[in-house]
Parts: C-alpha cells; sequence; structure tokens
C-alpha cells in the first residue's frame, strides 16, 4: 500500500504538472506558435504523469484510487484540450 507520504508527494507533483501545462496552453492559446517547445514538454509531462499514476494506483487502497481518479480525470481533460487547440 502506498504510504501518505508518498500519496501527497505524488498528488503534489501532478498538480505541478497540471498548473505548469495550463500556464502553457493558456500562452500558446495567445502567441499561437511561438513557445511549440515548451508546450510539446508541457504535453510529455502530462503523460508521463498520466503513466505514472496507473502504476502508482496499483498499491492503494480504495480512497488513494478515487483522489488518483479524479487527478487522472483532470490530467487527461487538460490533455485533449491542449490536443485540440489550434495551435
Amino acid at each position: 500500500m502506498a504510504t501518505r507520504q508518498s500519496m501527497d508527494e505524488f498528488l503534489q507533483h501532478c498538480e505541478d504538472v497540471l498548473r505548469y501545462a495550463k500556464e502553457q496552453y493558456t500562452e500558446a492559446s495567445k502567441l499561437e506558435h511561438y513557445n511549440d517547445t515548451e508546450y510539446v514538454k508541457a504535453q510529455q509531462m502530462l503523460e508521463h504523469a498520466v503513466t505514472d499514476l496507473a502504476h502508482f494506483s496499483l498499491s492503494c487502497n480504495a480512497q488513494q484510487r478515487e483522489q488518483l481518479h479524479r487527478m487522472r480525470l483532470q490530467l487527461e481533460q487538460l490533455q485533449n484540450d491542449m490536443i485540440l487547440l489550434r495551435h
């Protein structure tokens, strides 16, 4: 089972990734093609976070899995938004 500390650290990491990706999404919607490198980096970070989340959820209890599920929905929604942005 995942420890509370490791769970908190992982969720904090996911929130940091979300924050960074949202910043890049906002910038991309304003600047169009001027920050492609950072935009792609943010997309990669989101993908890694989703993958790590899937692995992390294997060692969690039901309550922790629910938290991870909600985080996964946020990560995947932003991934979809970034893909659909006419960048």
